[in-house]
């Protein structure tokens, strides 16, 4: 009885193994095809994109920080932006680069 079930158990992984190879085979195949019929597959590279919450926060940010002559510190507009730390000084950067050129 017990051989049963691990015969059974090893079919039905064996099984399930080849149709995600199928899939896989299958997914290659469509991204090879829509290539060569000129269709782009992922972001186009080197294009930045911008989102609505990135353009709100460098609002907030050129609104309230003390580098762009107002009077909050860096933590304090973080928590008016609900941003995060490695993003707020990512778009204090840029802002800085922007103002500069």
């Amino acid at each position: 009885m017990l051989s049963l079930a691990k015969e059974q158990s090893r079919i039905a992984f064996e099984q399930v193994e080849k149709e995600v190879l199928d899939l896989h085979q299958r997914t290659s195949e469509g991204i090879k095809t829509a290539k060569l019929n000129g269709k782009q597959i992922g972001r186009v590279k080197g294009n930045k994109y911008t989102t609505k919450k990135e353009t709100a926060a460098k609002e907030i940010i050129l609104k309230n920080s003390k580098d762009f002559n107002a009077t909050n510190t860096d933590s304090e507009v973080i928590k008016i932006a609900g941003i995060s730390r490695n993003f707020y000084y990512k778009y204090k950067a840029e802002l800085k680069q922007a103002a500069g050129n």
